[in-house]
């Protein structure tokens, strides 16, 4: 699958607000910091389409991009970001589980991890609770460009042995470099296969 177009939609406080034509989703969510808005502007190929900052945890809202006019890219807050108060915390984490638990025209969520370190608590902790739910996902490790090939491996491998502690069958993976183009040909053909499915 090529992207042709993708225009920013709207940003919404809440899973209720969303839009209502029923476009398949697919949504992008990782620990803050992790390189999201860089993956979806690589995948989209718009460098300004998802802002990028300096300081994580910006997003704070449901950002909805409408990919070829026929699904929508869903850019969603980061978990785990200490620096807001606890009661903000608390509404992202409200927003973010609404969203992937009712939200119905949602075919996939991809959860970012850092290729650059080992297995975070907060990581695990989080896509183990996806599978609990059965909510479909995949795994996206990005900035693998900052890591020779040997500790990369490992990294990656370090990982999907952790979560081989609670599965016996491990989700779809993706290794990326926002930097290097790297996976967007394996990334955007899985959700061509999803969509076609």
């Amino acid at each position: 699958m090529e992207i042709q177009r993708a225009d920013f939609v709207a940003s919404y406080p809440k899973e209720n607000l969303c839009p209502k034509d029923g476009r398949p989703e697919f949504a992008f969510i990782g620990r803050s910091n992790v390189g999201k808005s860089s993956l979806i502007n690589m995948l989209t190929g718009r460098k300004g389409l998802a802002k990028v900052s300096g300081t994580p945890g910006k997003t704070r809202l449901l950002n909805y991009f409408l990919i070829n006019q026929e699904w929508y890219l869903v850019d969603l807050p980061g978990y785990g970001y200490a620096r807001v108060s606890k009661k903000e915390q608390g509404t992202l984490k409200a927003m973010i589980n609404d969203y992937l638990l009712h939200r119905q025209p949602l075919q996939l969520a991809f959860v970012l991890i850092d290729s650059n370190i080992p297995p975070t608590k907060i990581d695990l902790e989080f896509v183990n609770a996806l599978g609990e739910q059965g909510i479909p996902f995949a795994l996206v490790f990005t900035k693998c460009d900052r890591l020779g090939k040997v500790q990369l491996e490992k990294n990656v491998q370090a990982f999907l042995n952790e979560l081989s502690k609670h599965w016996e069958t491990l989700p779809p993976y993706f290794v990326t470099s926002s930097e290097y183009r790297t996976g967007r040909t394996e990334l955007l053909g899985y959700i061509g296969s999803v969509l076609q499915a």
